[in-house]
């Protein structure tokens, strides 16, 4: 009987084998989309590609010149928009960072420290790690760089990173993007310690954003950025339509997330979206991470929305102080007719993704030597002022900063810890 069940078993097998479709695999280029940048390098073949879909690439159709097209027409009636002011959003997350340095400064003798990886002579690229090291000194962190030549070696890269790794004086490590064509940047940038990943690339910062009830070390600073002005501008977020578009490692995937966590409605656009225009005009924020200049026109938006260009489009001129200038994935002239607000390029979203990357620094510094942040109640508050005791800010103390040495307490020992001025100060 065994026999004969083998025998059946066998000639089942094979009747399935030679009936079932032959599927071949084929391998498209790579997406390597890092703020905003694609390579042509082959994508390495996946046995799960059934599953997760291939690895295709957002070409984007270019919209044509560089130069802004002419107005679109609007509906009667002007709107007035508002322009969502990042510079000065910036400044003042740059003015609570520069308060902590001074404290921890004063207290403990140490600062954060901020370390570059700058490969090649790209200008975008070199003017962009100049205004990192300016805001650091602006609000005191120290600042360090490896300036390395384009045909460099891999490992040469890696050797950099490695050394800024070990250093104890450097809490936050950022490779600048892109690099050259024959560096993997999944290998490079897989190679900054999870604790210095400052730019929140890492897997396990990626992760840990995705899952809900899990936090990450570090959130990737352009997303930041963008939920940052929103919510500074008095935006919110919750129940409404958002319309992300490009879906890189960097922004776009990020931000979704993100905006899931803030309760938003998310619709992603891509380079393979049907009528892109259809999703984005349903859409009360629309936030574009694409990549290429003009690409949003103002018939992409609905009449009130509000608009976070995150592009930063380099476009060569040499009338222009480093031979080119800026320019946005929105049509900036055609959106002013139809926006309620908007984010103009330069100075919008670019100086608070500087002043994100400060402030992952900051906190990475603040958890290499252990100092943590407590929230402090309004008896806290109350107690002090009962107790003539003085805070760094009388007006209305928000944070009080502790040692390790103090942050072992419980209910029964909160007033020692609120009039020990020696543990902190408020801020």
């Amino acid at each position: 009987m065994r026999a004969a069940l083998s025998s059946t078993l066998k000639k089942v097998s094979a009747a399935a084998a030679a009936s079932r479709p032959r599927v071949a695999f084929v391998s498209p280029a790579s997406h390597h989309h890092r703020r905003h940048h694609q390579s042509n390098k082959p994508t390495k073949k996946r046995k799960d590609d059934y599953i997760l879909g291939p690895d295709l690439p957002d070409i984007w159709a270019t919209p044509g010149s560089s130069s802004p097209p002419p107005p679109a027409e609007s509906e009667t009636g002007e709107l007035v928009p508002a322009i969502i002011d990042g510079k000065s959003i910036a400044e003042e997350i740059k003015l609570g960072i520069a308060k902590e340095v001074h404290w921890m400064k004063d207290t403990i003798k140490k600062v954060p420290g901020l370390a570059v990886v700058l490969v090649g002579q790209r200008r975008d690229s070199q003017t962009y790690v100049r205004n990192k090291i300016k805001a650091c000194e602006e609000v005191g962190i120290r600042s360090l760089m490896a300036e390395l030549s384009e045909e460099c070696a891999e490992d040469e890269v890696l050797n950099a990173v490695s050394k800024f790794n070990q250093d104890p004086s450097v809490h936050g490590v950022l490779v600048q993007l892109p690099l050259p064509q024959h560096m993997d940047e999944d290998t490079i940038l897989g190679a900054v310690s999870l604790q210095k990943d400052v730019d929140g690339f890492h897997p396990l910062n990626m992760g840990n954003l995705a899952l809900r009830g899990r936090e990450p070390l570090f959130i990737p600073c352009a997303a930041k950025a963008c939920i940052e002005l929103l919510l500074r501008s008095g935006i919110k977020l919750k129940g409404k339509n958002v319309a992300v578009i490009g879906r890189s490692n960097v922004v776009g995937l990020p931000t979704t997330l993100l905006l899931q966590r803030h309760h938003a409605t998310v619709s992603v656009v891509h380079a393979f979206t049907n009528n892109p225009a259809d999703v984005t005009r349903e859409a009360d924020i629309v936030i574009s991470a694409a990549g290429v200049p003009n690409l949003v026109r103002g018939s992409w938006l609905k009449r009130g929305a509000i608009v976070i260009d995150v592009g930063t489009n380099p476009i060569e001129d040499p009338s222009f102080e480093h031979g080119y200038y800026l320019r946005g994935d929105v049509c900036y002239e055609e959106a002013l007719q139809v926006a309620s607000a908007i984010t103009p390029v330069p100075g919008g979203v670019g100086p608070v993704t500087v002043a994100m990357l400060l402030s992952n620094t900051l906190d990475s510094a603040k958890r290499f030597f252990g100092i943590i942040h407590i929230s402090v109640p309004d008896f806290i508050c109350s107690y002090r002022k009962s107790q003539n005791i003085p805070t760094e800010t009388e007006d209305d103390p928000k944070i009080l900063v502790c040692l390790p040495e103090h942050i072992h307490c419980n209910d029964m020992n909160f007033n020692k810890l609120a009039s020990d001025k020696s543990i902190g100060q408020t801020f």
